[in-house]
């Protein structure tokens, strides 16, 4: 990025995943970080579009009318010449894909960096190398295009506003009790199958859980619905069922009040380590070394064996093994311990 550039505004073409767009958060930190005059928009899918209004320093959130998968070549194009008037000096594109690009090449923005792939580079001013893709961290690809190629700044951890939602009405609206602690439940993956902790085992630590004195609550889109309801069901202890329910930014407020998350390696997850929640982190096929939790009070839990992480949507040997053989009672203790820490550094910040 030209460091010349100081007042253009930039724009950032968002991901269509949760996850992905809560790791967007670390590249604004950054490029706010080497360009504070330049303002930041983001033009997004509407799925991960409400995130991008909780990362401090995006000035515009824009809908890209596009869910993922979709092309879209015309629309695209529109869009982008409808940009056009904007002045935008930058633009950055996360997404891979050549469709992506499309947008930021029609408004005619002088500067466009991105990925080389699916032979967009006719599409980029700066195409970058992405050779590391499959052994770097998201998160430090991103922030990788707010400087110069070649180089590999330190990535901020990506950080989320609490959402202005009145919690209260919101309490009441589903019939929620903060009368004990909250352990809060993410037990979809929007990836597929094989990223899913079975609802028998959500299910399992629900019980221990309640017998523990929590109350506990799931989180979840509308796909989420029915291995939440298998959860509630199994579990036999009372559960806040809230998947499909609420608002993406509805289920934010709420995560970011509970006193600890247990979730997949899923948009949420990365949505509750960026509101600063104890969390613990259930990992199956996916690599906890390229989306690990950011949280700074988080735990991982997973097992070694030589078919993970096959990175596959559903389990290619049948067995779903890297899951099932994690029981509740072992992240259980986990989430007990991250809880003690939280619970230790609030007596520390009060008597310092």
């Amino acid at each position: 990025m030209r460091a010349t550039d100081t007042q253009s505004p930039i724009l950032l073409v968002g991901p269509s995943w949760v996850g992905d767009m809560v790791m967007a958060a670390s590249l604004v930190a950054a490029i706010r970080a080497r360009f504070p005059g330049r303002a930041v928009d983001v033009l997004a899918p509407p799925a991960a579009l409400p995130i991008a209004t909780l990362i401090e320093g995006v000035r515009n959130a824009i809908p890209l009318g596009f869910g993922h998968g979709q092309f879209g070549p015309a629309g695209r194009w529109k869009i982008g010449r409808s940009l056009k008037s904007a002045g935008y000096g930058t633009a950055i594109v996360l997404p891979r894909a050549f469709k992506a690009a499309i947008a930021p090449f029609a408004a005619r923005i002088p500067e466009r960096i991105g990925y080389a792939a699916e032979g967009r580079s006719i599409l980029l001013t700066d195409a970058r190398n992405d050779a590391d893709r499959k052994t770097a961290r998201t998160i430090d690809r991103f922030v990788a295009l707010a400087g110069p190629a070649g180089q590999s700044p330190a990535s901020p951890r990506p950080r989320l506003l609490q959402p202005d939602v009145d919690l209260t009405a919101l309490a009441g609206r589903f019939g929620l009790a903060n009368d004990r602690p909250v352990l809060g439940l993410c037990p979809g993956a929007e990836y597929g199958p094989a990223k899913q902790w079975p609802a028998a085992k959500f299910a399992a630590l629900a019980q221990l859980a309640d017998e523990a004195g929590y109350r506990v609550r799931l989180f979840g889109g509308p796909k989420d619905k029915t291995i939440s309801a298998e959860i509630a069901r199994l579990a036999g202890v009372p559960v806040d069922d809230l998947s499909g329910k609420t608002s993406l930014i509805e289920a934010a407020a709420l995560l970011g009040r509970c006193d600890a998350v247990v979730s997949n390696d899923s948009g949420l997850m990365h949505v509750a380590g960026a509101l600063d929640r104890p969390l613990v982190v259930v990992y199956g096929s996916s690599s906890e070394a390229m989306t690990p939790p950011t949280a700074p009070n988080a735990e991982v839990v997973s097992i070694a064996l030589s078919c993970r992480p096959c990175f596959k949507r559903e389990c290619p040997l049948g067995t779903l093994a890297c899951l099932e053989g994690i029981d509740a009672q072992r992240v259980f203790a986990a989430v007990q311990r991250v809880i003690a820490v939280a619970q230790a550094e609030a007596a520390g910040s009060i008597h310092r």
